[in-house]
């Protein structure tokens, strides 16, 4: 039996976080310019059937499965797959990589549950069905955020901009005319559980008014959508801007956050806003069309700014 590997892209929500939890739409593309890696690699040395795991990021060496608790990601993402390939795992080595930040917003849990999907499985002989492989990493996502959205798993799996809408069947749209982000990392680790929960009780206290801007959100997300595909680029911006003033309305935003949106926006940036569960993690910048080298500026100055790292990526 071969080694085998599989490598899978980052992600970033464009429009609609939070309101989406709540049967809203939300647009998210795929972030090639990171990756989660795994490798599997036989090991005829080991017992039979010890599965040993690496993954520096989290401080695991040489880990057997059989030890890792039951509610561990990376073991439920194993687990979940075996059983869905109805086989069990001769001995091996599985190496767990990435250059996602973690708790940034860029999916990097979604991401590593869907290499060690796809690595097990082909690993086995037995590809999962893209969809088959969104649910099993939708499963772990539960670990990490409690109610998962369901669209880092989506964007990841399918590796496609994706228009997403809990509970209904998978839309990819087509961007008319690329574009170039800025993405920055804050530095401060995105509670997406905390945050997911705290406003899932303000909207239980008060489901008027965080309705409405849910809605609101719903609909900055249709004119986003109809830009991107209709090539209106630089209608982005403004929208950006109104998504992150709603989303700051419902709480979610916090002052590194809005630190860094307001430096991009001095930079000639078009439109900035939080990407993610917010309270930290990512935000996003757009860059003028007519002037893409602008990238470079908007990226010094968010580091200036205080951002830990940037990421220019062309959407398209």
């Amino acid at each position: 039996m071969p080694a085998y590997s599989a490598s899978v892209p980052g992600k970033v929500i464009l429009f609609g976080e939070h309101a989406v939890v709540y049967g809203q739409p939300a647009l998210a593309v795929p972030v090639a310019d990171v990756a989660a890696k795994v490798r599997i690699q036989p090991a005829p040395d080991l017992p039979r059937g010890e599965v040993l795991l690496t993954a520096p990021a989290v401080g695991l060496r040489d880990a057997s499965l059989n030890s890792l608790p039951e509610n561990d990601p990376l073991a439920k993402a194993v687990r979940l797959t075996l059983e869905a390939v109805g086989a069990h795992m001769p001995a091996a080595r599985i190496w767990i990589s990435s250059t996602i930040p973690v708790a940034a917003g860029l999916g990097s849990g979604a991401a590593v549950s869907v290499a060690l999907v796809r690595a097990v499985s082909g690993f086995l002989g037995k590809p999962l069905p893209p969809q088959t492989v969104s649910a099993i990493a939708y499963e772990v996502e539960k670990i990490h955020h409690g109610t998962p959205s369901g669209i880092d798993n989506t964007v990841i799996t399918y590796a496609k901009p994706v228009y997403f809408v809990r509970g209904e069947p998978i839309r990819t749209f087509s961007i008319a005319k690329p574009f170039t982000l800025v993405i920055a990392d804050s530095g401060v680790p995105a509670p997406t559980a905390e945050a997911v929960a705290d406003v899932r009780r303000a909207y239980q206290g008060e489901p008027k008014r965080y309705g409405a801007l849910f809605a609101a959100i719903g609909r900055v997300v249709e004119s986003a959508r109809a830009a991107i595909v209709g090539g209106a680029v630089e209608d982005l911006g403004a929208l950006m801007d109104e998504n992150q003033r709603l989303l700051e309305q419902i709480g979610v935003s916090c002052p590194t956050l809005e630190r860094l949106i307001a430096a991009a926006k001095q930079a000639g940036a078009l439109g900035a806003k939080l990407s993610g569960g917010g309270r930290g993690g990512n935000m996003i910048a757009l860059v003028p069309p007519q002037n893409p080298a602008l990238a470079g500026a908007i990226a010094e100055a968010l580091r200036a700014a205080g951002a830990v790292r940037t990421i220019v990526s062309l959407v398209k």
